[in-house]
């Protein structure tokens, strides 16, 4: 039994159309669109959204439809944003026209497209700041930014999200001091 999928999603400000199995969610900062089964019944109650499915093979589908509408509110009414952090001696971004420009140590700067609708700006050097409307490609975008400079545990040099946990290791120490 899907117990996510049960649980209503309140609407707060956007609006919920159904077109088949094409939802449109829209807000005051955008417009989303997500297919779901066409399985999955959707109604609207109270300014909320319930789901149920007619299968009981369909309760993870549930969960997920509901999990992605409830996403897309999120995304049309406040907005998603995560902060990626460099750190490394020299590591640096900036923001250019489209392109995040980044200096991570390498013998050439690595330049990155941004998307369309995901916005980027650098509070500072060492920080990237990602917002959007849609969860996803705000989140596929940091990845593929983590990707060029990935997080190095021992000394703790590369991309990654702030306030992740990042696990550093300790480095060699055989040989040292011995004869």
């Amino acid at each position: 039994m899907s117990r996510i999928g049960n649980k209503p999603v309140a609407l707060e400000g956007a609006t919920f159309e159904r077109n088949g199995n094409i939802v449109t969610i829209s807000g005051p900062k955008g417009k989303l669109n997500q297919e779901i089964d066409k399985n999955i019944v959707t109604e609207v109650k109270d300014n909320e959204v319930h789901f149920a499915y007619s299968n009981p093979e369909l309760n993870a589908k549930q969960g997920l439809a509901r999990a992605l509408v409830h996403n897309m509110v999120i995304g049309v009414t406040k907005g998603w944003s995560k902060k990626l952090v460099i750190a490394g001696v020299g590591y640096k971004a900036q923001v250019s026209g489209q392109k995040l420009i980044l200096n991570l140590g390498l013998s050439h700067q690595v330049e990155v497209e941004i998307p369309a609708d995901v916005q980027v700006t650098c509070p500072s050097v060492t920080e990237i700041l990602v917002t959007g409307i849609d969860r996803q490609k705000v989140g596929q975008f940091c990845a593929n930014v983590m990707k060029k400079r990935p997080y190095e545990p021992y000394h703790g040099y590369g991309i990654h999200v702030d306030g992740a946990h990042l696990i550093r290791k300790v480095g060699k120490t055989a040989g040292k001091g011995k004869k």
